[in-house]
């Protein structure tokens, strides 16, 4: 398959400009002037007249869920619920809708009890309301917590003397029993076994794929792997109907032999890899189950809560360097950031390990990523989508979140993320989000922080590229390289800030191929 682009703005992160670019059997093999590329070309060659809109690199997902992605799609959807009693509403609307058996699992996704006329999360309860016979459980947007009802608190054998994992946490009411409110560990581990509940997942992850390209990206990771998620994506390539790269980080504490045993895996095979291992040390600041080095404001001493002792991530960190792999940290406060620095000890790394969410990763900590060689992954729409609720939490702390300037006058490359499902993998948002530094409410946090609508695309493009150790296919137009490419209607880089986020996507090219073209 042969196709000359021309015509339009081609936007190639890499400092160069051209009129026209050719592509045969998915890679692009010449850039320049149009006139001398189409005097190369043979009969068959396709030409796309771009009639003015922006060519550019496709844009790589640094770190999401696409299996959680995939699992939510069938799910009560609570995003817009803002009080207890229209989440009961929206659960009883999905049963008149759908009719399930009364013994049917129920499952609820995107709640906030920060935009609750409560300001709380509701408890089991709120959720008998609903049923007693059907297990219910919900999530909140932040995937961290969440909320069941006593029918499931039941079949899980969750009793009054069920003590506290660690890093996590069982709600109690005032006479000290379980609420059927759970946090961090205590939700994480049954909202993996409601996920098993799904029988249609793997054509629900196909449609997530879909949703992923119309954003604009082609490469996408499933950021938390266990052997459910495993076996889901190894099936799918096994029977080759992958049709954009995913790339595997898997659950370094239960199910690290994932990675050990199937090093098929350690390449893409059918556009599938597993590219090492996947570490969480806290929760959320939104939810304030992020671990800080000081106390959140209006909360005494409370600064929320490691997952491991120091001494379990250093041995973490140790197995993922004699593996030889990637390490990617969730880390959302600076005390968690500081606990995963000292486990690499500053001592340099050739493995790229990356630092997830980074939200309160404070500046004067990035010298010591850099001399580790590790990336920080900013969740950088979260100034946009909770930056209110962070202004509130942490004060002045709020105005550094998400601290790219400071790492771009480093020289640390960064890459940028939605952490879907929590918000939809709108690229486009997040570059809107890492220039203007606004929250719902209007309010800029830290003006020093803002960035070039370029180097915001250097975040979605050719650094996130680099994370994957795949900058010599992807992230750029270069001749050589993938042609993994986005049509938009207007380049980025050429209009107000405000029109960012009214960009369409046009179409979406995986190694030449259009999986993904905007009904016009």
């Amino acid at each position: 398959m042969k196709k000359i682009y021309y015509n339009g703005d081609i936007l190639t992160m890499e400092n160069s400009d051209y009129e026209a670019i050719y592509v045969e059997d998915g890679v692009i093999k010449k850039c320049g002037n149009y006139s001398e590329i189409k005097n190369l070309v043979c009969a068959d060659t396709e030409f796309i007249d771009l009639q003015g809109k922006c060519l550019m690199p496709s844009f790589i997902d640094s770190h999401s869920h696409v299996v959680s992605l995939a699992s939510t799609l069938k799910l009560v959807d609570l995003s817009k619920a803002t009080s207890i009693a229209q989440i009961i509403q929206c659960f009883k609307n999905y049963i008149e809708e759908n009719n399930p058996t009364s013994e049917e699992m129920l499952i609820g996704f995107g709640y906030d009890h920060n935009f609750l006329k409560e300001q709380c999360h509701p408890t089991a309860s709120d959720l008998d309301k609903i049923s007693t016979t059907n297990p219910i459980m919900m999530a909140h947007a932040s995937g961290h917590m969440g909320v069941v009802n006593t029918k499931t608190m039941q079949l899980l054998g969750l009793t009054d003397q069920i003590n506290d994992p660690v890093g996590g946490k069982y709600g109690r009411d005032e006479d000290g029993h379980l609420n059927g409110y759970l946090e961090e560990q205590a939700f994480i581990t049954i909202a993996s076994q409601g996920s098993k509940e799904n029988k249609n997942l793997k054509t629900q992850i196909l449609d997530a794929l879909k949703i992923y390209a119309s954003y604009g990206i082609t490469t996408v990771q499933e950021g938390y792997m266990k052997q459910h998620e495993f076996d889901l994506l190894n099936s799918l390539a096994t029977e080759n109907k992958l049709f954009l790269d995913v790339v595997g980080y898997v659950d370094i504490k239960n199910n690290y032999s994932l990675y050990r045993d199937n090093q098929q895996y350690h390449h893409y095979l059918n556009h599938f890899k597993l590219g090492g291992y996947k570490l969480f040390l806290d929760g959320s600041p939104q939810g304030k189950t992020a671990w800080l080095s000081k106390p959140y404001e209006n909360s005494g001493d409370y600064c929320g809560y490691p997952i491991y002792l120091d001494s379990d991530v250093k041995k973490f960190v140790d197995m993922a360097i004699n593996d030889k792999a990637q390490l990617l940290t969730h880390c959302n406060g600076d005390a968690a950031s500081n606990q995963l620095l000292d486990a690499f000890n500053d001592q340099y790394t050739p493995l790229r390990p990356v630092m997830i969410h980074s939200q309160t990763l404070r500046p004067d900590q990035l010298p010591r990523l850099k001399s580790i060689g590790m990336i920080p992954s900013f969740f950088i729409a979260h100034i946009y989508y909770w930056g209110d609720i962070h202004r509130r939490n942490l004060g002045q702390r709020a105005e550094s979140i998400s601290c790219v300037h400071s790492a771009l006058k480093l020289d640390l490359p960064y890459t940028f993320h939605q952490d879907t499902p929590v918000i939809e993998p709108n690229m486009l948002e997040t570059i809107w989000c890492a220039v203007k530094r606004q929250t719902k409410n209007g309010v800029t946090l830290g003006t020093d922080e803002q960035i070039s609508v370029y180097n915001a695309l250097k975040g979605v493009t050719i650094n996130a590229a680099y994370q994957y150790f795949e900058e010599h296919l992807k992230g750029s137009i270069k001749e050589g390289k993938k042609a993994d490419l986005l049509i938009l209607d207007r380049n980025p880089c050429k209009v107000a800030i405000e029109e960012i986020r009214q960009i369409k996507i046009i179409e979406t090219i995986k190694d030449g191929i259009t999986i993904y073209k905007k009904d016009i």
